[in-house]
């Protein structure tokens, strides 16, 4: 399912927090498909879905002592929400896997930044009672697929995720066949083609895809946005039945997450 961009559309947005803004376009110039040295650079992003377990023996503490806790996580996150150059959203998972507890989605422009980043809220209070069962590390790019069809960040060279406002998002690792890598561009290019014909049949479900090549151990992630979980289960399985599914080496785990403030977030551990 990798690599389908959806149009420009318009989705309702009954769910906001402060989080919402997203970071602004690029001020670089396009860049083509293809690697051109002589191009100007697109200023590329890097994206980490970080997936966290909570010890039980947190929730033992005190009421005071974890809200304390919490209170020092939130601030690693407010401090390193810098506008233009680093975003964090949250995400509940409690309820949708066993193995993870909460999700924490975030944009930036530099690997050693995020390294820091993480670091910082695992030395908090709370950091010293998580584990990281997944995590999973990527960077913009632009589609070979998508030349000349609506994207709302064409103009910048598909060098810019822009999170939108929805309340679920679907997160997971994604392989491709090494023969898929074998076909002709063509035959890509043609069994794309219905892939995204019917992506486009579920304009409520926002993608973004990122490139993990050479970065971590798949080869994209893709995340679904939507306030309709229901269109996100009718496109997957519309999916399944298409010719390019027999391509498909690996597309799980799958991770469902209620997008939600920090304080909300760290209030549904306890």
């Amino acid at each position: 399912m990798a690599e389908f961009i959806a149009p420009r559309h318009q989705v309702p947005q009954p769910f906001s927090t402060k989080q919402e803004t997203p970071l602004p376009p690029s001020a670089q110039a396009s860049s083509p498909a293809q690697h051109n040295p002589a191009a100007a650079p697109t200023r590329r992003q890097i994206v980490c879905f970080s997936f966290y377990k909570l010890d039980p023996a947190w929730r033992r503490f005190p009421v005071a002592d974890r809200a304390a806790h919490k209170t020092a996580f939130i601030a690693v996150l407010d401090k390193w929400n810098k506008p233009g150059e680093f975003l964090s959203l949250t995400y509940s998972t409690i309820g949708t896997r066993g193995d993870v507890d909460f999700c924490v989605w975030s944009i930036g422009y530099a690997v050693d930044e995020l390294n820091q980043m993480r670091a910082e809220l695992l030395r908090t209070p709370l950091g010293g009672y998580l584990t990281t069962p997944h995590n999973f590390l990527a960077m913009t790019k632009r589609s070979q697929y998508q030349i000349g069809r609506p994207d709302e960040s064409e103009g910048e060279g598909r060098g810019a995720i822009r999170p939108g406002g929805q309340k679920y998002i679907f997160i997971y690792p994604f392989w491709k066949t090494r023969p898929w890598y074998l076909l002709s561009m063509s035959e890509r290019k043609r069994l794309m083609d219905e892939h995204i014909r019917i992506g486009l049949l579920f304009p409520r479900v926002k993608l973004n895809t990122t490139y993990s090549f050479g970065l971590d151990d798949q080869e994209f992630v893709v995340a679904f946005e939507t306030n309709f979980p229901e269109d996100f289960l009718d496109l997957v399985q519309q999916l399944r039945e298409t010719e390019i599914s027999l391509y498909t080496l690996k597309d799980t785990p799958i991770f469902t997450c209620v997008r939600l403030t920090p304080a909300e977030m760290l209030d549904r551990l306890g």
